[in-house]
C-alpha cells in the first residue's frame, strides 16, 4: 500500500482522473474487440476523439468570449466522461447529438455560473438538457458488468487520492436504504435484493460515485457537508423515484445534489492581482495577492489556484495551496517552497508580475480552529507545512484570543523556519509556546531541539498532550510519522487533524 501512496503523492488529482478515464476507454476498446461489449471498437474510439475535439474548440471559444483562463485538463476530463456515458456513434446522424452534448457541457461552465463559479457538473447538465430537448439521453454504458472491475479499481484510487471515502460511503449507504424503502412502499419486498444486485453490477452507480459525485468544483469542500451531499444523492438515485412523470436518472440525481452543494459552499471564483513576493525562508517565498472581492474564509483553509502558462508539464496548471494569511488581513498570502527542477507551475509563479492572470476558487478544508476557545491546541509542522499554522496564529493575535497553544516546528536547517515574527509575537503575548527542531546538523550556538519529531519529543515538549487537539501539517512522511507517534502514546484519532486538500502533491 505504501507504493500506492507514493504514486498518488506524486500525481495531481486531475491528472490521475484523466489517466483513469483514458484507461477505461482503452479497456472498453479491448473488451469490444473480444465481443464483451455491444459496441464496435472504432465507434468507441471515434466518439471519444470527436467529443474531445468539440469540447476543446468550445472551451477555446467561450474562454475567449468570457476572458477566462483555459484549463485543458478539465476539458479533456469532461469530454472523456461524456464518451463513457453517451452511446458510441452508430450512424452519421449521431454526430449532431455528440456535437450538441459536447458544446452544452462546456457552455454550462461559463453560462450556468454565478460569480465565475459553475454550479453543475458539466457532463450531467449536458446529458439532462439533451434528454429534455431532443429526447436523446445517455445510456451510461460505462456501467456494463464487463468493465466494472476497471471502474472500481481505478475509482478507488481516485477516492483514496482525494480522501472522500466518507462521502462515497454515505452515498452507497443511502442508495441501499432508499432502494429498500422504495421497494417496501411498492410492496415488492422480494424484488429488493434483485434490484440492489442489478444496481451494483449493471448501472452507473460506481462511476457516478467515484468520478462525478466527487468532482471538487461542484461538491462541498468540508466533511460534514460532504456526508449530507452523499446522502442526498444516494436517496434520489433509485430509478423508481419520481415527481409526477419525471423519473430519477443519474444525471438528474447529480444536478439536484449540485444545487445543495452550491447553497452550502462558497459561491465565487476570484481573479486576484499579484502584488509581490517576499522571501520567508530558504528556497521559500510568500506570494501576496490583492483579491478582487471580499473573501470570507476560516484560518487554515485552502483554495485551488489556476495559473495558465505555456508548456505546462504533466502536473498541470492547477494547484491547491493553504492560505498563510489570516481573514483579518486584506491580502491573500501563499507560502511556497521551491526545489531544483521544479514544476512548470512553480516556474510560472516565479515569473509572475502584476499583469499575470491567475484564478482562485474552491475554498474549503476542515483544518481550522475549534469554536471552543478553551480547548488546548498543539501544532506540529514541518517545512512549508507551517502555512496554515501562520494563518491560525495570526488570527488568534489579531482577534485577541486567549487560547493555549504549543508549536513543534521541524526544519532541515535553521534557515528553513518561516514566519518566526508571528510566532515570536504570539509567544510574547503568552498564547503560544514554540519549539524548533533541526533534523540535519545544527549550527553552532543552536538552543533548540535536534532530530525528527517523535513520541519522546512530543512527551517532553507537550506534557499535557492528552488534553490537546493536534494539528499536523507537512510532508506525507512527517504526517504519517507524527500520527503514528501520537497513536502510540494514546492520543485518539478524534484529537488529530491533518492538513489535506484534494490534489495535494
Amino acid at each position: 500500500m505504501k507504493y500506492v501512496d507514493y504514486f498518488l503523492d506524486r500525481i495531481t488529482m486531475y491528472r490521475l482522473v484523466l489517466y483513469y478515464l483514458i484507461g477505461l476507454l482503452l479497456a472498453a476498446v479491448g473488451l469490444s474487440i473480444f465481443g464483451s461489449l455491444g459496441y464496435k471498437p472504432a465507434s468507441i474510439a471515434f466518439s471519444a476523439v470527436y467529443i474531445t475535439l468539440v469540447c476543446w474548440i468550445s472551451n477555446r471559444l467561450f474562454a475567449y468570449v468570457f476572458k477566462a483562463p483555459v484549463n485543458v485538463e478539465s476539458v479533456y476530463i469532461t469530454a472523456l466522461i461524456l464518451a463513457l456515458i453517451v452511446t458510441p456513434i452508430r450512424t452519421s446522424h449521431d454526430l449532431i447529438f455528440l456535437t450538441a452534448i459536447g458544446g452544452l457541457a462546456i457552455a454550462s461552465k461559463f453560462i450556468l455560473a454565478i460569480k465565475n463559479k459553475h454550479i453543475f457538473n458539466p457532463a450531467a447538465v449536458a446529458v439532462a438538457l439533451t434528454a429534455a430537448g431532443a429526447g436523446q439521453s445517455a445510456s451510461w454504458w460505462v456501467g456494463s458488468l464487463s468493465i466494472l472491475p476497471f471502474v472500481v479499481i481505478g475509482g478507488l484510487l481516485v477516492v483514496r487520492k482525494i480522501k472522500r471515502f466518507t462521502m462515497v460511503l454515505s452515498f452507497f449507504g443511502a442508495v441501499i436504504m432508499s432502494t429498500v424503502l422504495v421497494n417496501i412502499a411498492l410492496s415488492s419486498h422480494s424484488d429488493a435484493l434483485f434490484i440492489l444486485q442489478k444496481t451494483a453490477f449493471h448501472s452507473s452507480l460506481f462511476f457516478l460515485a467515484f468520478i462525478m459525485l466527487t468532482e471538487p468544483l461542484t461538491s462541498p469542500a468540508t466533511k460534514g457537508k460532504q456526508i449530507w451531499y452523499g446522502i442526498l444523492a444516494g436517496t434520489l438515485f433509485p430509478p423508481q423515484i419520481h415527481i409526477f412523470n419525471t423519473y430519477s436518472t443519474p444525471e438528474l440525481t447529480l444536478l439536484v445534489a449540485n444545487v445543495y452543494a452550491y447553497l452550502v459552499s462558497p459561491k465565487y471564483k476570484l481573479m486576484p492581482t499579484f502584488i509581490k513576493k517576499v522571501n520567508i525562508a530558504h528556497n521559500s517565498l510568500d506570494f501576496i495577492f490583492r483579491p478582487d472581492r471580499r473573501v470570507s474564509y476560516k484560518p487554515g483553509q485552502y483554495m485551488e489556484w489556476t495559473l495558465t502558462h505555456n508548456n505546462s508539464d504533466s502536473r498541470g496548471n492547477r494547484r491547491y495551496f493553504t492560505l498563510a494569511s489570516s481573514p483579518t488581513e486584506e491580502d491573500l498570502r501563499l507560502g511556497v517552497k521551491f526545489y531544483p527542477g521544479g514544476s512548470s507551475f512553480k516556474k510560472a509563479m516565479l515569473a509572475m508580475d502584476e499583469s499575470t492572470p491567475i484564478a482562485a476558487g474552491q475554498l474549503g478544508g476542515d483544518f481550522t480552529l475549534p469554536d471552543d476557545q478553551t480547548k488546548k491546541l498543539a501544532f506540529i509542522a514541518g517545512g512549508i507545512g507551517i502555512t496554515p499554522v501562520r494563518s491560525m496564529v495570526k488570527y488568534m493575535l489579531d482577534t485577541n484570543q486567549n487560547r493555549s497553544a504549543t508549536l513543534l516546528y521541524s526544519g532541515s536547517t535553521g534557515k528553513d523556519f518561516a514566519y518566526i515574527d508571528v510566532f515570536s509575537e504570539a509567544e510574547r503575548r503568552k498564547i503560544l509556546k514554540a519549539t524548533y527542531t533541526i533534523t540535519e546538523s545544527a549550527p553552532q550556538g543552536w538552543h533548540g531541539q535536534t532530530g525528527y519529531i517523535n513520541k519522546q519529543m512530543i512527551i517532553n515538549q507537550i506534557p499535557d498532550y492528552m488534553d490537546r487537539l493536534f494539528y499536523i501539517s507537512g510532508s506525507h512522511s512527517l504526517v504519517t510519522a507524527v500520527s503514528d507517534a501520537l497513536h502510540s502514546i494514546g492520543v485518539s484519532r478524534h484529537q488529530i487533524k491533518i492538513d489535506f486538500f484534494p490534489g495535494y502533491m
